[in-house]
């Protein structure tokens, strides 16, 4: 079922180490499927070496197993609850990335500072609060607080991001921690002024609608 979603979910899931967002078994990849609704998500604690296009699980948007022999990530329910109250959204990602990360363990945004946070987010990356693991508690802080960005960072805990697809969810993922860095370090040597908001529009829009192919 679902063969060629699994397999990009699959694919999608060995950029996460490849970006340096991830350790062990941390973080997971899901993508809804527009016809079905049906929703691919990565095993429960399996090693990204270990996984495999056959080894993603596929649930239903209330949380059933409709195939797979391995648990599904600890993370599912939320993912589930995003997808069941954004129908924009067809992609969610999860990560700890390190820089990031370090601003959720302080409740702190990443401010606008850079163009490149303008071009993606549109306006600083917000941090909502702090959910426990497990139901649908962490999905309903991302619903909450994401606002129009396509990243969160959660209190104490890491990173979500979504997107139309997964693909877009996952690039998501990879400019949160790349800006992240980037704005710690300015830190380190000063307190980097904001962008003003009539200008992230202006980039955004121009990244949004003009720039690429």
């Amino acid at each position: 079922m679902l063969e060629t979603l699994r397999r990009e979910v699959y694919d999608l899931h060995l950029e996460l180490p490849k970006y340096g967002l991830v350790s062990w078994t941390g973080g997971n990849v899901s993508a809804r499927d527009p016809e079905t609704g049906l929703v691919v998500i990565k095993p429960s604690g399996v090693k990204y070496e270990d996984l495999s296009p056959e080894k993603m699980v596929v649930v239903d948007l209330e949380g059933q197993v409709v195939e797979g022999e391995l648990k599904y990530s600890s993370d599912t329910l939320s993912h589930l609850y995003i997808y069941r109250h954004r129908p924009d959204v067809n992609g969610v990602v999860h990560t700890h990335s390190r820089y990031a990360t370090a601003f959720a363990a302080l409740g702190r945004p990443i401010p606008v500072v850079l163009t490149a946070i303008a071009d993606e987010f549109g306006g600083p990356i917000p941090c909502g609060g702090f959910a426990l693991i497990g139901g649908e508690e962490i999905g309903k802080v991302v619903v909450e607080s994401i606002g129009d960005s396509p990243a969160v960072l959660l209190k104490h805990h890491g990173v979500f991001t979504v997107g139309p697809t997964a693909e877009a969810a996952v690039k998501a993922a990879v400019m949160v921690e790349e800006v992240a860095h980037t704005v710690w370090l300015a830190l380190q040597m000063g307190q980097p002024e904001e962008i003003p908001p009539e200008d992230v529009a202006k980039l955004h829009y121009r990244y949004s609608h003009v720039y690429g192919q």
